[in-house]
């Protein structure tokens, strides 16, 4: 990638990253700091909070219909939509927690409240499954060809780590083992990224425990092996790692695609439940 690409993928990640630690500290003074005293939900800032929260959740719409209509190709790139989804997604249920102060009230309040706050949590779960099958977090959508040329490019590598000539063999076995970790059963295939990750895991931590002691065996007999250790332990390690790595994504790409879909097709209702939720209570509020 060139320096023109990536100076500007660097500073949206650091400004993402900014956003994201300033809308935790907003919520932390929230549920910490009494903000009952200044604000109330049916006057003032309070009120106006709730009516920006709930148009932001509205303009969450805007995303999906973007996505949908060609026609609406005039409102710009779909990509820029999305960032303005994530962070509609973020802001929108902050302003309500403010509006709520932070707690309870009527029943149909808290229907709204309860409904929001599932909606947000399913937003979190999306972004974190569309991590796995997107590069980065507003790329285009990875292929499992793709996935696997990267794999084989990896095992293609293996003279980095001549100095140590068993190690590849205990990637390829670990590999084998990942790639067949899980059930087969199409019902269960959801669940193979959680399999995965624990084998990844011990393994990535195993082989790190084999180069370590490989080296410092062959450090008592060569002297090129011990002045070059720490440097050679760091690049068995990092090339071991992205062996594992690659091979967990490839092993779980395609239960992450059928968890994407699950969770797309119960995400699109829940913002209904929270549409209708919203004007319930607006009308309720409006009433009395």
């Amino acid at each position: 990638m060139n320096r023109t690409h990536a100076a500007p993928r660097r500073r949206t990640l650091e400004l993402g990253h900014l956003g994201f630690l300033a809308a935790l500290a907003l919520l932390i003074f929230g549920l910490t700091f009494p903000i009952g005293r200044y604000i109330t939900p049916t006057r003032g800032l309070g009120y106006a909070l709730g009516i920006t929260g709930g148009s932001m959740m509205l303009l969450l719409f805007l995303y999906s219909a973007r996505k949908r209509f060609r026609w609406l190709a005039f409102l710009g790139p779909t990509a820029r939509w999305f960032r303005f989804h994530m962070v509609l997604g973020v802001l929108g249920p902050l302003c309500i927690l403010y509006h709520a102060d932070f707690s309870l009230g009527a029943t149909n309040s808290n229907v709204a409240l309860f409904s929001m706050l599932t909606v947000a949590g399913s937003g979190l779960v999306g972004r974190y499954i569309y991590a796995h099958i997107h590069r980065g977090l507003y790329g285009q959508r990875v292929t499992v060809t793709e996935l696997r040329e990267r794999a084989d490019g990896l095992r293609a590598l293996s003279g980095t780590v001549g100095f140590l000539p068993e190690l590849v063999g205990r990637l390829d076995d670990i590999e084998k083992r990942i790639l067949s970790a899980g059930s087969r059963l199409p019902m269960l295939a959801p669940l193979k990224p959680a399999i995965i990750a624990p084998i990844a895991l011990a393994a990535r931590w195993r082989v790190r425990r084999y180069i370590r002691r490989q080296l410092r065996l062959a450090a008592r007999t060569s002297p090129v092996v011990a002045a070059e250790r720490k440097r050679l332990t760091r690049a068995a390690c990092a090339y071991a790692d992205r062996r594992i790595s690659a091979t967990g994504r490839l092993a779980g790409f395609q239960a992450y695609e059928r968890l994407f879909s699950l969770w797309h097709a119960l995400h699109l209702p829940l913002i209904f439940v929270l549409i209708a939720a919203g004007i319930v209570h607006v009308i309720a509020v409006s009433i009395f």
